[in-house]
């Protein structure tokens, strides 16, 4: 693959990862549009499941394109590499990352060790899968809150995931955690004012450059500030994933509606310095659906 269509590897190591979301009220929190932008810090990408445009994986990357993304993630293992490297040839748009496709099912916390060592296969094929195809991370859920205690789950996971660390800093590519309702790291049942400090502690216990966070900012605003979260994890933001949330309502929205800090959000991803690529992670659709996305993420993250 040609190395024009991608950022290059070490620059991207070390401003890494990408963008937040926004809200509708910004004025409420005393805050513009104006206020903090991120062009030129923030490059826009989105899974490779939410581009409905009909057709073969090439027409799906230039509608990506069209739309205005800068790259897309796939899914490994399971993706087609052949395939994939032909797409981004056809259509210049790069692979940023992908997402670990079995993390939900076979855990790196499960109690049964023959179910951990699968997930270790898994995301070791994942990164050779994302090497191939020129991405940077792959997108990883780290276990399950059901699987047994915090402490059970923690160390689980952790003795698990570190044995992937040597093949992840063979091909350059970043194991990027997410924070998801996966009752771990948090409390499900709690309340807004949760903190990212066992996020931090977590991250920092495999002492390694090639793990971070790909902080979806919108799984946790039911839960804690997202500002104060980003500052918190800093430079262990590798990436971002982004959605909308309404605490009023307690769901999920468009990118833009709701009521997320958006304006905190900008603030505190300028203060940690942060450049990469952020993920758009809602309900997609066709061009014009995919377009409307990346309009929002445009309008949120002040990108225009």
């Amino acid at each position: 693959m040609t190395d024009f269509l991608l950022p290059d590897r070490r620059q991207f190591l070390k401003s890494t990862a990408a963008a937040m979301l926004a809200s509708q009220s910004l004025t409420a929190f005393g805050a513009t549009t104006a206020d903090y932008p991120l062009k030129d810090r923030l490059y826009k990408t989105l899974k490779i499941g939410m581009v409905g445009v009909k057709g073969t994986l090439t027409e799906k990357f230039q509608a990506a394109k069209e739309a205005g993304f800068a790259a897309i993630e796939m899914n490994a293992p399971g993706m087609d590499v052949a395939e994939t490297k032909k797409a981004i040839l056809e259509s210049g748009l790069p692979v940023d990352g992908t997402v670990n496709s079995t993390h939900w099912g076979t855990r790196h916390s499960d109690p049964d060790p023959e179910v951990r060592a699968k997930a270790l296969d898994s995301l070791t094929g994942a990164i050779r899968d994302t090497h191939a195809v020129g991405g940077h991370t792959v997108l990883l859920v780290v276990g399950h809150g059901k699987d047994g205690s915090e402490k059970e789950v923690w160390e689980r996971s952790v003795e698990n995931i570190a044995k992937a660390i040597p093949v992840a800093a063979t091909y350059g590519i970043v194991i990027a955690f997410e924070n998801v309702w996966n009752q771990f790291l948090y409390d499900h049942d709690g309340d807004s004012n949760q903190t990212a400090e066992k996020w931090k502690k977590y991250v920092d216990e495999f002492h390694s450059p090639w793990v971070g966070m790909q902080f979806d900012i919108g799984n946790h605003w039911k839960y804690g500030s997202m500002g104060d979260w980003i500052r918190t994890l800093d430079k262990r933001i590798v990436k971002l994933d982004v959605k909308g949330f309404s605490r009023e309502k307690g769901s999920f929205t468009k990118i833009g509606e709701g009521d997320l800090d958006f304006a905190d959000v900008r603030k505190a991803l300028t203060e940690i310095n942060f450049y990469g690529y952020c993920a758009a992670e809602v309900g997609g659709g066709d061009m014009e659906r995919l377009k409307e996305i990346s309009a929002n993420m445009d309008r949120v993250f002040n990108l225009t």
